[in-house]
């Protein structure tokens, strides 16, 4: 299957090709795309060098699919063309989230909704991907009121800047690009992306609303509040989950243990919790701390962890088009 991959030079747009070829995705051509500045640059794939081409060149090359990784403007802009042209994307910007003519896929849990039509299929914030997935199966079974999350988010989601802003700041060099507000290391922001007129910012109003659109379930209520502190391996998020029926938590582990792309990590004991470093390159959701909350009846609260590289983005952009490919629907 011939594959694009638009923003091939990016952060998650390496995590793709890396993904692609971990899981041995059947690509016969692959074309990487980037900006005109990086037309003619190199990347590497199964061992073989690619040239970056420009998005006019790709659309003539006609992929089957275009995994886009390209920024919210760049996928406004060119996403229509590509799917004008017959190709399916996969968009893993903000960019067509919310449109409420396009579907927002997490695999586990809503992929069945996908057709031949849908030439433009978005890849949610990796924020809530890894919450749903956990999620998910408790819904079903208890049904989910109320989700209260607050996030402890990696700097790899700002991109590369923001790693080599953290590690310029642990080096002692204070001249170095900055692209947040303040120092990361050593410190915690309450801030990621822009502050609306709420007083929330955008990324805690996309954990509520794309939650919301995922699980098919408006009467599910969430608050966030996402913050950004000095890991790279991955996001974790504190979860209090309060539930329309009561559960028993021996169930709850069970049913966790049993959901497609989730591995239970909770032996508080032997000290045996999810973690980014251990997250790091893996495509799992990690769930630990699995506990009552002893506060109010029905709600729980775990612990969950994933890289944000990886099923927060290039991952759950490639099982969407193994899933496309795996049911005929390009």
């Amino acid at each position: 299957m011939k594959i694009a991959v638009v923003g091939a030079t990016g952060l998650v747009g390496s995590e793709i090709l890396k993904v692609l070829e971990e899981r041995n995705f059947p690509v016969s051509e692959l074309i990487p795309v980037a900006s005109e500045r990086s037309v003619g640059k190199q990347v590497a794939f199964k061992g073989k060098s690619y040239s970056i081409v420009s998005f006019e060149d790709a659309i003539a090359a006609k992929p089957a699919i275009a995994i886009f990784s390209a920024g919210g403007g760049t996928s406004l802009e060119l996403a229509p063309k590509f799917a004008e042209a017959g190709i399916t994307v996969v968009d893993n910007s903000s960019a067509w989230r919310m449109d409420p003519t396009k579907k927002l896929v997490v695999p586990e849990i809503n992929a069945n909704t996908l057709t031949p039509e849908d030439k433009i299929i978005a890849n949610p914030n990796c924020s809530t991907i890894q919450m749903v997935v956990a999620l998910k199966p408790l819904h079903d079974k208890y049904k989910i009121k109320r989700v209260v999350v607050s996030t402890y988010q990696s700097v790899t989601g700002t991109g590369k800047a923001a790693v080599d802003q953290l590690f310029a700041e642990r080096a002692g060099n204070t001249d170095a690009p900055k692209v947040y507000p303040h120092p990361i290391d050593l410190n915690v922001l309450p801030h990621i992306d822009v502050f609306l007129d709420n007083g929330y910012t955008k990324e805690e109003m996309k954990m509520v609303n794309e939650t919301k659109k995922i699980m098919g379930d408006d009467s599910i209520q969430v608050t966030a509040t996402t913050v950004r502190i000095p890991t790279i391996g991955g996001h974790s998020e504190a979860v209090n989950i309060e539930f329309e029926n009561e559960f028993e938590l021996p169930d709850v582990v069970d049913l966790l243990s049993k959901a497609e792309g989730v591995i239970v990590q909770d032996d508080p004991a032997n000290k045996i919790y999810p973690m980014p470093l251990t997250a790091h390159g893996r495509d799992e959701v990690f769930v630990g701390r699995i506990r009552r909350d002893e506060s109010q009846p029905k709600t729980l609260n775990m612990w969950i962890v994933a890289d944000n590289l990886r099923k927060g983005a290039a991952t759950n952009a490639v099982q969407i088009a193994e899933y496309l490919m795996k049911h005929k629907l390009v």
